[in-house]
């Protein structure tokens, strides 16, 4: 009596899903390491940095240049607040650095403009419509490791200004940073680099 073979397609159907569950394991290796590593996804929670980002923003941060260069002025960065804007609860903030460490920043010149080591930041591209560079006046050197950070959303952001009080003066460290804001990603109506 002859035995009949299994079909062919039956046959192979473990080692099919033995290559398919290692695929995904691999794909899902891949996609933690670059979320760790090299971009991580955001959402925009608050109006602090309209007109730049708005509420729901769905926003691409890369996790990698920082380990390549320092954090320059103008950049806009994501940054862990806990300990110095958010208290003890982990918290995420978007914001834009105005201010390294050394710098001397003031506000407000008699022009009303904000400076960085005696010279007038030119805000227009960013700074939300009606508002001032700050209404509140004040004048802070940067320690070493630090940022000075502000929304462009001014009238609606509470950022460094907020802190003046608290350890650093307002500062947050540099170490604190996670990434620099690449662009938007959702809505496609708004998808693309930053302004």
């Amino acid at each position: 009596m002859r035995h009949r073979r299994a079909p062919r397609a039956s046959r192979d159907w473990p080692s099919r899903l033995r290559g398919l569950a290692v695929v995904v394991l691999v794909v899902l290796v891949a996609v933690l390491l670059v979320r760790t590593f090299l971009v991580a996804p955001f959402s925009i929670p608050s109006a602090s940095m309209a007109r730049t980002l708005q509420i729901g923003d769905r926003i691409l941060v890369d996790r990698a240049s920082y380990r390549l260069h320092d954090v320059h002025r103008g950049d806009v960065v994501v940054f862990d607040g806990t300990d110095t804007f958010g208290g003890k609860d982990p918290t995420d903030y978007v914001k834009r650095v105005i201010g390294i460490g050394g710098d001397r920043v003031i506000c407000c010149d008699r022009q009303g403009r904000l400076t960085v080591n005696g010279d007038p930041l030119e805000e227009r591209k960013y700074l939300y419509p009606g508002d001032a560079p700050s209404e509140l006046r004040f004048e802070v050197v940067v320690p070493e490791g630090r940022l000075w950070v502000m929304g462009d959303h001014r009238s609606d952001s509470q950022d460094s200004r907020a802190h003046l009080g608290s350890p650093g003066g307002g500062t947050i460290p540099a170490d604190a940073v996670i990434g620099r804001v690449l662009a938007v990603v959702w809505p496609l109506a708004r998808f693309g680099g930053l302004p």
